[in-house]
C-alpha cells in the first residue's frame, strides 16, 4: 500500500481528483483540516492541550471546541498560533500514522492518502512515499474561486499570496497532475500513474 499526499493551491481542484480516485481505486483518502477537527473532539489529548492553552471560555454549550471561539482568541493574541499549531500538527500526523497502520493490516486498500494544502510545510515529505501537486493556471484558479466561492479578487489575492509558489510545489513534488483543463484530461494522467501500481475498480 502506497502513502500518496495531495497538495496543491486554492482552486487547483483537488476535491475533484480525489472523488475521481475514491470512486476508482481501492483506497482511504483522508482531509487534513478535516481529521483537524477530529483530533480536538472532547476526550481527546489535543482538546484538553487546547483548553489549557486558550481558556474555559473556548468550550461550546455541547462540550465541544467552539471554532469561532477559538479563532478569536488567536486573533487577539497572534503568538498563539504556533503554539496551537505545534498542539494540532503532531495530532493530525499521530491520527494519520494510526489510520495508514490500521489500513496496512486490513489489506483492504492499496492507496492511502492525506490531502492538505500545507503537507510541504508541515514536513510530510518525510512521511509519505510519494507527493503529487495539483496544479491549476493561476487564471484558471482564479476564475474557479469566483465562479464557485464567491471569493473577491483582493481575498483570492491575499490568499494565493500566502501559499507556495508553483516552483515550490514542484521542486518538493514526486508528480504533477495538471488540472488546468478539463477533468476527463486529469483523469487520465491519474489512470496512466497508477498503471501497474493500483487495480481499478
Amino acid at each position: 500500500m502506497r502513502f500518496i499526499g495531495i497538495t496543491g493551491g486554492i482552486g487547483a481542484g483537488k476535491s475533484e481528483i480525489l472523488d475521481y480516485i475514491k470512486k476508482h481505486y481501492r483506497c482511504e483518502i483522508y482531509l487534513a483540516d478535516q481529521v483537524a477537527h477530529l483530533v480536538k473532539q472532547p476526550g481527546t489529548r489535543a482538546y484538553g492541550e487546547l483548553v489549557d492553552l486558550l481558556g474555559q471560555d473556548i468550550i461550546a454549550g455541547d462540550g465541544s471546541i467552539d471554532r469561532a471561539a477559538m479563532a478569536d482568541r488567536i486573533f487577539a493574541r497572534p503568538d498563539l498560533l504556533e503554539r496551537v499549531n505545534d498542539i494540532i500538527h503532531p495530532a493530525v500526523k499521530e491520527y494519520l500514522l494510526e489510520r495508514l497502520e490500521r489500513a496496512g493490516k486490513e489489506g483492504k486498500a492499496e492507496l492511502f492518502f492525506v490531502e492538505a494544502a500545507l503537507l510541504i510545510e508541515g514536513g510530510y515529505l518525510a512521511l509519505v512515499d510519494e507527493m503529487w501537486y495539483i496544479y491549476a493556471d493561476e487564471t484558471v484558479r482564479r476564475e474557479r474561486l469566483l465562479r464557485s466561492r464567491g471569493y473577491s479578487v483582493e481575498k483570492i489575492s491575499q490568499i494565493m499570496a500566502r501559499q507556495l509558489t508553483e516552483e515550490h510545489f514542484r521542486r518538493n513534488c514526486h508528480f504533477v497532475i495538471d488540472n488546468s483543463g478539463s477533468l476527463e484530461d486529469s483523469f487520465r494522467q491519474i489512470d496512466g500513474k497508477l498503471a501497474g501500481v493500483a487495480s481499478r475498480m
